[in-house]
């Protein structure tokens, strides 16, 4: 029996190119400055795709492989944890759709291919908006927010 899957969906709008936005989901050098880690690979279908820790240990935290590219609007790649690399069933879905919008771009994510209630479904509701959020905030002002900042005490 398989298990029920489920998908999550976050649009932002960035004062920003398409071009702009691209580059800072792709190039590891922009990748750090909003997300905490580097987005690795030669961006070409069937090329491996690393998400590293931008800090001395460059832990790798998340494997995947690139499925489409087709700069500036669309880029989609697989994403599992790398302990569960050699499972076909651990692989998940990230599309990126970037669109422009009078003087700005829509940006839509979508990670689907989840299986609901995952650890996985769980971390990526959290994660994702605090991440395009650091992006937006990068791309329109000029500085990222720290995404693995801690809740303050009320």
């Amino acid at each position: 029996m398989s298990k029920e899957q489920t998908r999550f969906v976050y649009v932002t709008y960035i004062r920003s190119t398409s071009e702009k936005v691209f580059e800072a989901i792709m190039k590891p050098e922009v990748t750090r400055r909003y997300w905490g880690h580097e987005n690795v690979s030669d961006w070409k279908p069937g090329s491996t795709w690393e998400h590293v820790r931008a800090n001395q240990e460059r832990t790798v935290d998340l494997v995947g492989k690139v499925v489409e590219v087709s700069p500036p609007t669309r880029l989609v790649f697989t994403w599992t944890s790398p302990s569960q690399a050699a499972d076909p069933d651990s692989y998940t879905r990230v599309s990126f759709e970037v669109v422009p919008y009078e003087d700005m771009v829509r940006l839509t994510v979508t990670h689907d291919e989840l299986e609901a209630g995952s650890e996985m479904d769980k971390g990526i509701q959290h994660g994702w908006p605090m991440v395009l959020s650091s992006l937006k905030s990068l791309l329109e002002t000029g500085q990222g927010l720290d995404v693995f900042a801690k809740p303050k005490a009320a």
